[in-house]
């Protein structure tokens, strides 16, 4: 399986962007899909994932300002992400494996886009 991520950037604090990642190759047929992120000195972890009908877990410092949906069609994860805050600055991962819960034992992995979120 291979994961392309896009949309990463420079935004303001409070402004929004909107991450995609599209996945290729040979795809199970029960997957979930989601995003994790690291910033400069601090551990890897789970900003959210979405299984294939559509259940959605959340990291706790998301406070409903992101949303993750998917395109089951492309088979293509999205990361709205909205009211940015500079704490959100640091490289998104898209990751795809069969459970939520397997993305960090099992999971596909993409390059990595990198946010940076200005003052």
């Amino acid at each position: 399986v291979q994961l392309q991520a896009s949309g990463g950037g420079l935004a303001q604090a409070g402004e929004s962007l909107r991450l995609s990642c599209a996945a290729s190759g040979d795809i199970p047929k029960l997957n979930s899909m989601g995003w994790y992120r690291q910033a400069p000195g601090k551990q890897r972890e789970l900003v959210a994932g979405i299984t294939r009908a559509g259940t959605t877990k959340y990291g706790e410092f998301v406070e409903g300002r992101f949303t993750v949906s998917r395109d089951n069609v492309k088979n293509t994860v999205y990361l709205q992400m909205n009211s940015l805050k500079p704490e959100d600055t640091a490289v998104y991962y898209c990751v795809l494996a069969r459970f939520i819960s397997g993305f960090e034992e099992s999971g596909s992995w993409g390059q990595g886009t990198l946010v940076t979120v200005s003052s």
